[in-house]
């Protein structure tokens, strides 16, 4: 399975996880194999592996296992290992699942969330400048984490973010961030060798975690008096702010740089009053 490895990380630049994921499908389906020979599979193999995992874990894990399934059928026959690419024989798993409405936070708690970091110490100009990032950006919390002082571009007012994969994406700097972000630069952050913007307060002066950036919005939100909220529902409350101003899914798609529109889809249910607009009235008399 090394080779394999290597190939989903080299050759298809696969993050860390999903390769993991992927090797253990792989794994799996050779072990189902018996004494049987790679060279010897074929389709019905292939079917008969994923309809028994479909009985052994959720939709969702079937899906993954196909994924996985697909990717190392696919590398043995370019491998020379099969004669046949039997890739297609692994059939896409459908089903229901349930996705809950997207949910942002209302104008008035952002507010509040902003104004509840106190500027005038170094820990609360990280705090704003940390929030106002995510709430005007829409940037997780490990890209928060992850922003460094090199992907900042102040002349052009540009800010990069490594987002999953390799991927690194080019998005505006508005003022307001950019101010936020010089403020605590000049005027809070610690004296460290890191380049990551966003540092511990106390020492050791280093790169604060994933978890420092929920923690952050969970203490805002109390010291707000706001309902508690995870560090994605800022997230969100960007790009339903752009679906109330009528931006073009495609443009929040890029803004959010999700992979696909279908990602970015489900905030088209976030308009419910325009959504009504759509609907066609119940014709007079019809069964309800």
């Amino acid at each position: 399975m090394g080779s394999f490895e290597r190939y989903l990380l080299s050759e298809r630049g696969l993050v860390a996880g999903t390769v993991v994921g992927y090797v253990a499908a792989a794994s799996w389906f050779v072990t189902g194999l018996g004494s049987g020979a790679l060279g010897d599979v074929g389709a019905a193999e292939v079917t008969a592996a994923v309809l028994s995992r479909s009985g052994m874990v959720s939709v969702s894990g079937t899906q993954n296992f196909v994924s996985g399934l697909k990717a190392f059928l696919r590398f043995c026959f370019v491998e020379g290992h099969l004669e046949v690419d039997l890739s297609e024989a692994a059939l896409p798993v459908t089903g229901r699942r349930h996705t809950s409405l997207p949910l942002g936070i209302p104008a008035g708690d952002a507010a509040a969330l902003l104004g509840s970091c106190d500027r005038r110490t170094g820990l609360g100009r990280r705090d704003y400048a940390l929030l106002i990032v995510m709430l005007r950006l829409g940037l997780r919390r490990s890209e928060v984490a992850g922003l460094r002082l090199d992907d900042i571009d102040w002349r052009s007012g540009v800010l990069v973010v490594a987002g999953k994969g390799d991927r690194r994406d080019r998005l505006p700097l508005p003022a307001d961030v950019g101010d936020a972000i010089a403020g605590y630069l000049t005027r809070g952050r610690p004296v460290t060798v890191h380049r990551e913007v966003f540092i511990r307060a106390k020492a050791p002066f280093e790169p604060i975690a994933d978890g420092t950036v929920a923690s952050t919005v969970r203490r805002a939100c109390r010291r707000a008096g706001v309902a508690e909220v995870g560090s994605h529902r800022l997230r969100h409350t960007m790009a339903c702010d752009m679906v109330t101003a009528l931006v073009p899914l495609a443009e929040i798609a890029q803004v959010l740089r999700h992979d696909s529109l279908q990602s970015t889809a489900i905030y088209a249910r976030v308009d419910v009053e325009t959504l009504r607009l759509l609907a066609q009235p119940w014709p007079e008399g019809g069964a309800r």
